[in-house]
């Protein structure tokens, strides 16, 4: 038979354990991200707080995951009923205390006990100063509360969630049960009677007789008020009924719980659980009213299909609030096929493209509705209605449901910001071309959106607007782009590479576009939507001034670099971590780090000393000593030394491996180059062996460091191409040289000592 129960949560549960209280025992089967952040239509503007968990997500239930209220759904209507009942005979506090606090269980016993049996205990004698032990409520008070603790044995659980199905604790003392039956029976107070109801089938649902709560209820139901206390227990029926699979009669039972008690929905809605097409049919069946089919179908959607539940609902009851849940799971469904990246072809494909993924028969069905304005918030309606046909492309018509929507929006700054976001979106999306003209229409709203908006967000905060600023800045970047307008394009999509969002912008290895950037941002005389660019970019001109002197030292160009540095009052102000002239046998930058520094070092002062040196090898000035720091120095801010911090910036990017940056800068970060070059003129300097031996190590450092940029760095290469790779060993020209030649020195003696692999290398032979 055709299964009709698509159930997006693949669970494990204790069904008897599940639908009481609303612990949700269970994984879920997708991702477990909160939806919303690519939705511009937020719930919480139209529709009931009961539904809240209901909203469409990736998650269990709507923000919070997992039903943890098990234990304290109804606490608050638990306290205020009985507070109502005892008139002030005992104080709010007191109330609270005897009813949540597990504490209080020993007191309870000791005061039925007193009642009981006359004699003082210690219970009676501590509370008789804070409570009127003598009033007739209160007695009563704590004898339902004596009794209905028995029964929270079974009912009161304290875990909250297992991947395990929970085994369910079991009530079976019937005298006691039958003694609350009796109170039931006997009880004239009408507040009273309607609880002991509840507590024997409660009593009985959580025993080994189950079916005597199925017969409790039906001799009983007609006597009852329907309250909240009559729809939790036909949920114990409900789940009684789905434990001797009547599930067509559980799952009608669920729906009136979850149509007539909003505290329950989302215990009903998890539980409603059809099996077949025919368990369906006979639920609908069941229904002896237009409010039961429609609670039905409501239920029933939020599993699969809101529009046919939708289109069936507004057939019988058009005022029902259930449509309302239902539209926004519609829509945001509608929106969760969008891929607004503007990444592939012109925004005009990319326009036409996500158009098509727009449902005809929703926007159809959304669109009649809203038109009929029978609806109980027709300003929802055609508020939806508008998105709808904005996401489809008719954004004149559009225009006009918004228009509609106004005339009855009511005054809440929710419904406010949510009519002009989806306004905004419609005038943004109807722009093809940037000009002066449609620019005005849009910069208000661009304010509101990047600078105003966030100052109001919170933890608490429901408004859905990032999504709309997000793609708005890529949709501006795209205009831009088509209109041939790079800074712009660059300014509102700040290009980020693509490797844990923070590795650099490759925008700026254009020379021509970082020298218009730098202009653009100098600038005095922007326009409005200039000024709004500029406020929002990450970068400024200090950023741009850095990575241009960075770029210059790695080519050495020093005086470039300081004349680069000193262009912001703050660059180059910045310490290095280790001593970047030092040159150590073993690459560690820890180490570096953690040694004693006798002078530290700021990128300026290092860039200075870089070229005093540089002055003093053109002067012919101790060229082995001044050579040896120079290519220290340059070593250490690569990839391979102890400096990284110096070209860790936004436009260069950051990652503990070469990897995780953009092809130029890691080009620039692995090439030891310089440092060989002045290693290579120390060593033709040396006037000792010593000075010769510690030039031909640091040299096949340099060589081995040119291996590794090959053989793992190298353009393209996967990473998988040489994970395990077996070459585990290579010998350099500068190990054999240093082998050869200089085994005779102590810096020979040191590397044997601190370098493993060099090592090696001399054991191998």
């Amino acid at each position: 038979m055709k299964k009709v129960f698509l159930n997006k949560l693949v669970l494990a549960f204790s069904v008897l354990g599940l639908f009481v209280g609303g612990i949700i025992y269970a994984c879920a089967d997708g991702d477990w991200n909160y939806f919303g952040t690519n939705s511009n239509f937020t719930p919480e503007t139209f529709v009931d707080p009961s539904y809240a968990p209901l909203f469409l997500s990736g998650d269990v239930f709507y923000r919070i995951g997992f039903d943890t209220e098990h234990n304290s759904r109804f606490n608050d209507q638990i306290t205020s009923d009985w507070q109502s009942f005892l008139k002030g005979k005992m104080k709010p506090e007191e109330v609270n205390a005897f009813l949540l606090n597990g504490d209080r269980k020993i007191a309870v016993q000791e005061l039925y006990s007193f009642y009981k049996t006359k004699n003082k205990n210690e219970s009676s004698v501590g509370y008789a100063s804070k409570i009127d032990l003598k009033d007739t409520k209160t007695k009563e008070f704590i004898a339902f509360l004596y009794l209905a603790q028995q029964i929270e044995t079974a009912s009161i659980s304290d875990e909250r969630w297992s991947y395990e199905p929970v085994v369910t604790k079991s009530f079976d003392d019937l005298k006691l049960i039958k003694e609350i039956e009796n109170k039931y029976n006997t009880t004239k107070d009408e507040f009273l009677k309607n609880r002991y109801w509840f507590q024997t089938i409660k009593a009985y649902f959580y025993s080994s007789s189950k079916e005597n709560a199925i017969t409790f209820f039906n001799k009983t139901e007609a006597l009852v008020p329907k309250n909240s206390l009559y729809y939790r227990a036909i949920g114990y029926l409900a789940g009684i009924n789905y434990k001797q699979g009547n599930y067509a009669t559980s799952n009608y039972l669920y729906s009136r719980v979850f149509d007539k008690c909003p505290e329950m929905r989302i215990v009903a809605a998890y539980s409603f659980h059809p099996e077949e097409d025919a368990d369906w049919n006979q639920s609908l069946q069941m229904a002896k009213n237009t409010d039961e089919q429609v609670a039905l179908w409501a239920i029933r959607a939020y599993y699969n299909d809101e529009e046919e539940a939708i289109s069936k609902i507004f057939d019988l009851q058009p005022s029902s609030e259930h449509l309302n849940y239902l539209l926004t799971r519609l829509v945001n469904n509608q929106e969760n096929k969008a891929d607004n990246s503007f990444k592939d072809n012109s925004l005009a494909a990319n326009k036409k493209k996500e158009q098509l993924k727009i449902s005809k028969t929703t926007l159809a069905l959304v669109t009649k509705i809203a038109a009929s304005g029978k609806t109980n918030q027709p300003f929802m309606w055609n508020m939806a209605a508008g998105y709808l046909q904005t996401l489809s492309g008719d954004y004149k018509k559009a225009n006009e449901s918004f228009i509609k929507a106004a005339k009855e929006l009511p005054e809440t700054a929710l419904a406010t910001n949510q009519l002009r976001l989806l306004r905004f979106v419609n005038n943004l999306s109807a722009i093809e071309k940037l000009n002066a003209k449609n620019e005005k229409i849009i910069l208000k709203d661009l304010n509101w959106l990047y600078q105003e908006l966030p100052k109001t967000e919170n933890e608490e905060s429901v408004f859905r607007y990032q999504n709309a600023s997000s793609w708005s800045k890529m949709y501006l970047a795209a205009l831009y782009k088509d209109q041939g307008n790079k800074v712009m394009a660059e300014i509102f999509g700040q290009s980020q590479d693509d490797y844990w969002g923070n590795t650099g912008n490759a925008f700026y290895d254009n020379e021509k576009d970082l020298l218009a950037m730098k202009a653009f941002l100098s600038k005095k005389n922007k326009t409005q939507i200039e000024e709004i660019g500029a406020a929002i970019y990450t970068l400024d001109v200090s950023d741009i001034s850095n990575f241009q002197a960075i770029k210059a030292t790695f080519q050495n160009k020093i005086p470039e670099a300081i004349a680069f540095m000193n262009e912001g009052d703050s660059l180059g102000s910045s310490t290095l971590l280790g001593n970047p002239f030092n040159g150590t046998i073993k690459d560690c930058h820890d180490c570096d780090h953690s040694a004693n520094q006798k002078r530290k070092f700021t990128e300026i002062d290092f860039l200075t000393l870089l070229s005093e040196m540089q002055t003093k090898v053109i002067q012919n000035e101790d060229v082995y000593n001044n050579s040896l720091l120079l290519g220290n120095a340059f070593y250490n801010i690569s990839h391979f030394g102890n400096a990284r911090t110096f070209y860790e910036k936004s436009i260069v990017g950051y990652g503990s491996n070469p990897t995780y940056f953009r092809e130029p800068m890691k080009k620039m970060i692995v090439d030891c180059s310089v440092s060989k070059m002045y290693y290579q003129m120390a060593l033709a300097a040396a006037t000792t062996k010593e000075q010769k031996a510690k030039c031909m190590y640091l040299l096949a450092k340099c060589e081995r460091n040119d291996f590794y940029n090959k053989r793992y760095y190298a353009l393209n290469k996967d990473y998988w191409d040489v994970y395990g790779d077996e070459i585990n060993f290579k010998a350099w020209s500068g190990f054999k040289s240093l082998q050869n030649d200089y085994s005779d020195t102590h810096y020979y003696k040191d590397v044997i000592r601190e370098c493993g692999y060099f090592a090696t290398y001399v054991n191998q032979l």
